[in-house]
């Protein structure tokens, strides 16, 4: 049978749900995430706690920026986030956001890097003070590269002497200094931090195989017997964490990064840039990083779950003693 039309939803049927669905979980999932993790409960440094909480709340502003405003903005066209300087503001956010997210993983797993591998300096650099000196300078940083992005654009009308939507300037794609910009800002976000995750995990991995061999031959003597390691236990939950929340990183921003170097390689050679159906489900998937970290420390971690479970249950359980205080 023969339909008059077609019944299969488009690849933009599916991002206008995708997006207040991604937002409807993202920022729940992000809060508790903060919450929990705050409480200090969850069998993890301090250090460690210190960047995930970090991560977890650029995590939350990706979803509010990037997410829900940004689908407000398309979905719901003549508010007050369509004024000029308002949606400017929120290209701002959204770019800061999104780079302070990545680089918040980076500087996480060079945290691990070097506890793992680095036991010298790690006395020095894994501690409470550093993780939240290199929280701030992260944040400062990535907020000052993203300031220039408010003047590529420009009103489109001018009523009543209120400027309304954002058009980008011409001189956005003529001017040498925008070009070098969006470079340095490309290559800063996603393409550096994507290499840096994979060296410094490649790394970890080559260390903890040798380190792993040459204990084992150690307090084993060889002889392939099967003994008890403290040390190695204890690293196992970290090295778990890290390997979890950067592989789930590498793996969402794959798509993206293979989707901005094709687009590079084929503006040099003058050939057909990727679809947009794949650079739309990269960015589909980029924006599904923000809702992972909290389900693999559910996953991964005894501690979290438990604290997880009385961070939900709190609330319920004050409703409960207040209503049978006032009723008994």
């Amino acid at each position: 049978m023969k339909y008059p039309f077609n019944l299969l939803p488009t690849l933009a049927d599916v991002e206008i749900v995708y997006c207040p669905v991604l937002g409807a979980i993202g920022v729940p999932i992000n809060l508790l995430a903060i919450l929990t993790l705050s409480q200090g409960n969850c069998g993890l440094s301090k250090c460690i706690t210190h960047y995930l909480v970090a991560m977890a709340a650029a995590d939350l502003l990706v979803v509010v920026t990037d997410v829900i405003l940004r689908w407000l903005i398309i979905y719901f066209p003549v508010s007050f986030l369509d004024i000029t300087p308002v949606c400017s503001l929120v290209t701002v956010l959204t770019f800061a956001t999104t780079m302070t997210s990545v680089w918040f993983t980076v500087v996480f797993t060079f945290d691990r890097f070097v506890a793992i591998c680095c036991p010298k300096l790690k006395t020095r650099y894994c501690t409470d003070k550093i993780s939240l000196v290199i929280i701030g300078i992260v944040t400062v940083l990535t907020c000052l590269e993203s300031i220039p992005w408010f003047f590529r654009f420009e009103p489109q009308y001018i009523f009543n002497d209120l400027e309304w939507f954002c058009i980008t300037k011409e001189e956005y794609y003529n001017s040498i200094f925008w070009a070098a910009f969006e470079l340095i800002h490309r290559l800063l976000t996603p393409l550096f931090p994507f290499i840096l995750i994979l060296l410094l995990n490649t790394l970890t991995v080559r260390h903890i195989l040798v380190a792993g061999r040459a204990r084992q031959r150690l307090r084993g003597g060889g002889d392939g017997a099967s003994h008890s390691d403290p040390e190695m236990d204890k690293r196992k939950k970290s090295i778990i964490l890290l390997f979890t929340i950067s592989g789930s990183f590498i793996v969402l921003w794959t798509p993206y990064v293979t989707c901005f170097l094709y687009q590079r390689l084929a503006f040099i050679n003058d050939s057909d840039p990727p679809s947009s159906t794949a650079g739309t489900i990269a960015y589909m998937l980029q924006l599904l990083s923000t809702c992972t970290n909290t389900c693999i420390y559910t996953v991964t971690q005894r501690q979290f779950r438990e604290q997880l479970k009385h961070v939900v249950k709190y609330p319920f359980t004050q409703i409960y003693k207040t209503v049978n205080k006032n009723v008994f």
